[in-house]
């Protein structure tokens, strides 16, 4: 039976929410923001956040929409996160008080976060905001709070248990046997990684930089590729990677007014995040269509090919499952 590629579209327009995703939720600077799940769970602490797309892929994919002023809090992960800057300006910060240093992206950057750091991110835009972010492995485990995080949080009425589920005290009770999640101690804090902003600018790629990045692809030289993170390789050339980081799946742009990719097969799995402009994807000899903030996985093993078929410059991420090492 062939299945019907559409249900491997994913429509950001279409997607649903969480307004409430973490335990920071309700306080000022974070409470007037969305979190989406495309690909895999992400790291949500809404038990009952949407996913779109459940199949494991090696990699999560999620958003975050924010209006001015709000994002996340100070956090850390265990496994890559990589940031797509899709509208908006935003500002990182990071080191476990937010004050170790901060850059600012805009779209079209890239920024890739190393792991063991405490960072948190903050729409400086005067209108909503939206980014893209890529979490390495199929389980990107769970998050870790800064102390005061988890203090406000609790002060505002969100508690974060001990198995990661999140209660809103003010609508239920901590269930019997389960205990609140106790902030990480003043010792352990220690053992978390410090970084220079000048040291973090390493991590980052941006747009207004492009041409110091961008290759021909000499197949067809209307095809402009970045790389940024693995190896990637299209008609038969190979495009080394411009951020030196092992994050367990490549990301690469394509961009040019008829850019295009001829059919090819594909193993491991493989995402489209349209930036800018209309592409068709075929895959198995069906068609579909994304546009800005859309995105398709393609079915391993299957046969597929790309075209930007709008009148205007394109832009497409593609995410790969693969190594660096």
């Amino acid at each position: 039976m062939t299945q019907d590629i559409n249900n491997r579209l994913v429509k950001f327009n279409e997607l649903v929410p969480s307004k409430v995703p973490f335990v920071e939720g309700k306080l000022k600077g974070h409470q007037d923001r969305l979190n989406y799940s495309i690909v895999g769970p992400g790291v949500s602490e809404d038990t009952k956040q949407n996913v779109k797309i459940a199949e494991e892929h090696g990699f999560n994919i999620g958003a975050v929409s924010a209006a001015p002023m709000n994002g996340s809090g100070l956090h850390s992960h265990t496994t890559a996160e990589v940031f797509l800057i899709f509208s908006g300006s935003w500002r990182f910060y990071w080191g476990t008080d937010g004050k170790e240093g901060e850059v600012v992206l805009n779209k079209g950057d890239v920024a890739s976060f190393p792991t063991n750091m405490f960072r948190g991110f903050q729409n400086v835009s005067d209108e909503n905001a939206l980014i893209f972010v890529v979490l390495g492995e199929n389980d990107p485990g769970v998050i870790t709070w800064t102390p005061k995080v988890l203090e406000k949080a609790k002060e505002s009425g969100m508690v974060l248990l001990n198995d990661n589920t999140l209660v809103d005290l003010d609508k239920n009770k901590i269930p019997d046997g389960k205990v609140a999640l106790e902030p990480i101690k003043e010792k352990d804090l220690e053992s978390f990684d410090h970084y220079t902003s000048e040291e973090i600018e390493k991590y980052v790629i941006r747009y207004e930089n492009k041409d110091k990045y961008l290759k021909d692809d000499e197949h067809y030289d209307s095809n402009s590729i970045l790389n940024y993170l693995d190896h990637f390789n299209v008609h038969n050339k190979d495009f080394e990677p411009n951020i030196d980081h092992n994050t367990g799946f490549g990301l690469t742009m394509l961009k040019g007014n008829n850019a295009h990719i001829h059919p090819y097969i594909l193993k491991e799995s493989e995402v489209y995040l349209c930036l800018d402009g209309e592409w068709e994807v075929t895959c198995n000899d069906q068609k579909t269509i994304i546009g800005p903030n859309d995105s398709f996985s393609s079915p391993r093993g299957s046969n597929r090919s790309l075209k930007n078929i709008s009148n205007q410059e394109g832009s497409i991420f593609i995410i790969r499952q693969k190594n660096l090492k």
